[in-house]
């Protein structure tokens, strides 16, 4: 008794679904009637069109809000070969110049690094008691006197205050 009840269900839901999946078409025919029928319209049948199994859309809102969100929600044409190549080409660029710059920035600390380390060493050289010789106008050695001395103590403090920062 259980199975045929279980068949006389699932025998009455078939049938009353089978409908539900035709799919329904509407046109005008040759006299200009609207027909409404289960089969393709004919070839020679204007104004068809099929009313499947489409349910209406549910519209919330002002028709201007919705042709806003339809916009919004449109994706955008993908870039083409010669855009993709201009937007690499550019990041490359971009990279390049980048990478140039930082080594330019590097060589500009390195540069000042060695500059203070040259400048604190001769510091230390002007300040001791020891004799010190420069080259003169014909290219011969020199001993420095006194004023030379503080002279070059001036100017590599001054030299020491721009590159030690």
């Amino acid at each position: 008794m259980n199975k045929s009840l279980i068949f006389a269900c699932v025998m009455v839901s078939t049938a009353t679904l089978l409908p539900a999946q035709a799919q329904t078409y509407q046109w005008k025919d040759a006299s200009g009637k609207t027909v409404i029928s289960d089969t393709p319209p004919p070839a020679s049948a204007r104004d068809s069109r099929s009313l499947g199994l489409r349910q209406p859309a549910v519209v919330t809102g002002t028709p201007a809000e919705a042709a806003t969100d339809k916009a919004a929600a449109s994706p955008a044409t993908p870039p083409t070969m010669a855009e993709k190549e201009m937007e690499f080409r550019k990041r490359q660029q971009e990279s390049r110049e980048k990478s140039e710059k930082a080594e330019k920035e590097a060589a500009a600390a390195r540069e000042k690094r060695d500059t203070c380390e040259r400048a604190r060493s001769n510091y230390r050289m002007l300040q001791s008691d020891l004799p010190l010789r420069q080259a003169g106008k014909g290219g011969d050695m020199q001993v420095m006197d006194d004023g030379q001395r503080r002279q070059e103590l001036e100017r590599t403090r001054r030299i020491m205050q721009e590159a030690c920062k």
